[in-house]
């Protein structure tokens, strides 16, 4: 029991998305495409990955691991020579894991044109430093219309995975 009387979660200060928001910017190069001059699907991954990573680590502030991907979608290629921005936030916190939400635009910037070309919801797991075992998460705290929407639709997300996992 914490000082305050509180247990658990609820003796963490909660912590709003912005807190949690991040941004990746990068230029596809050569070696990261594939013979059509397209980013490898393991490279947008790989990208999605790390600003999860980070979006969760602000939050949690402490060390994550990936627990799984939930979803991704390669909407539109990204070419070569295009910048990719990657952004992430937290969507929703439940005990010791968070979905994180996170989108990936290109842009050409020859052309002067933009495409959403990836989503993609990613689990975290905070680990405790000393222990390396799952520790709480401080509570999300939801603002705006957008936010809640994220909020209630990462609970079914949740809902779905663990029926697939456990076969429920």
């Amino acid at each position: 029991m914490a000082k305050n009387g509180k247990s658990g979660a609820a003796a963490l200060k909660g912590k709003p998305v912005s807190a949690s928001r991040s941004e990746m910017t990068e230029i596809v190069l050569p070696a990261q495409t594939n013979p059509l001059g397209k980013l490898l699907g393991g490279q947008v991954m790989h990208l999605v990955d790390m600003v999860a990573a980070m979006a969760a680590h602000r939050h949690s502030s402490s060390y994550v691991v990936t627990a799984s991907v939930d979803y991704i979608d390669f909407r539109n290629p990204i070419n070569l020579g295009e910048i990719v921005t990657l952004t992430s936030q937290v969507n929703r916190v439940f005990r010791t894991s968070m979905e994180v939400g996170v989108e990936v635009y290109s842009e050409n910037v020859m052309l002067g044109e933009k495409k959403h070309t990836t989503t993609a919801y990613v689990t975290f797991v905070a680990i405790d430093e000393f222990t390396r075992c799952p520790k709480l998460v401080a509570p999300l705290i939801v603002k705006t219309a957008e936010e809640r929407r994220r909020f209630r639709d990462a609970l079914k997300r949740r809902e779905v995975r663990l029926a697939l996992r456990y076969g429920k």
